[in-house]
């Protein structure tokens, strides 16, 4: 069985396409049959503009029609698509996501933050062996911060924060919004102590690459990123893109992102980020499978 989600985020948008397949012992075996992210960066009309522009609208439709072509291609059996921070703030997102349906046959839900939340962390549970102990999943994107904390592979809350990459370079983010952050951060680490910390999204994934060279574990500390920030700092887009082979649409994010996870580490008390490489569109697609074909 071939299964697909589609991830419509604030600064870019994914297809992940798995193969599942039940082995003669009885074992799930799950593989990767392709992965396409789009730069479509819906935050850059959204948080400035308050709607999706009709240019980006267009983009979406020729981008959801290459997904769909792509998903017969490899004959895929279902799929999900989701769209998170950008869609739930754009004034028209409704409006756009039914004209997108009509255009393209892809139906796409607008799912909360704490729906978003509990996507990701049934994925982290089941991954990384979180079962005991208390853990803060911390999920940072262009548009918001998704932070959910875990006691013994529960859920015990989740909230998210209007602190984006994309919404901090745009001046969007409040002084009182981050103190606010990190005031319930702290509650948090008070309420659950020798709290961990897992990372997720693009930006940590990178900063892991260009501090680790791809070395496990898969774990890096508040220092390394502290270094690795300050050095991009001091470079412009152009200059990151060239010394550290940075994409255009990561080389001025990864700044915004390196500050949100300090805040939060520094909050919680934590001196390193577990980085598991699970993102939403891996979430969607497991929970797909688990919820209607396990």
């Amino acid at each position: 069985m071939r299964l697909a989600a589609i991830d419509i985020g604030s600064n870019g948008a994914r297809l992940l396409i798995k193969n599942f397949r039940t082995a003669q012992d009885g074992s799930q075996q799950i593989s990767r049959v392709m992965y396409m992210r789009v730069p479509l960066r819906l935050g850059s009309d959204v948080f400035t503009l308050g709607k999706i522009s009709k240019e980006r609208a267009v983009m979406m439709k020729h981008m959801l029609k290459a997904f769909y072509q792509l998903m017969k291609l490899n004959s895929v059996d279902d799929y999900r698509a989701c769209a998170t921070s950008a869609m739930r703030d754009a004034e028209n997102g409704k409006k756009v996501l039914d004209k997108l349906r009509k255009a393209t046959d892809i139906d796409i839900e607008i799912i909360n933050g704490r729906e978003e939340a509990r996507l990701l962390c049934n994925n982290i549970v089941e991954n990384i062996g979180s079962a005991s102990g208390n853990y803060a999943y911390i999920d940072v994107g262009g548009g918001s911060t998704e932070i959910s904390l875990l006691h013994d592979g529960q859920l015990s809350h989740s909230h998210s924060y209007n602190i984006g990459t994309l919404r901090m370079l745009g001046g969007m983010v409040s002084k009182e919004t981050v103190e606010n952050m990190k005031a319930d951060l702290r509650r948090f680490a008070q309420d659950m102590p020798d709290v961990r910390m897992i990372g997720s999204g693009g930006n940590i994934n990178k900063l892991f690459k260009l501090t680790h060279s791809g070395k496990d574990p898969r774990e890096v500390t508040i220092a390394e990123i502290k270094d690795v920030y300050a050095k991009l700092k001091q470079l412009s887009v152009d200059e990151r893109i060239e010394q550290y082979g940075l994409k255009a649409d990561r080389a001025d994010v990864i700044i915004p992102a390196s500050e949100i996870f300090m805040i939060v580490a520094d909050a919680l008390g934590c001196d390193s980020i577990q980085v598991p490489n699970i993102s939403l569109a891996d979430s969607i697609i497991d929970g797909l499978y688990r919820t209607k074909y396990e």
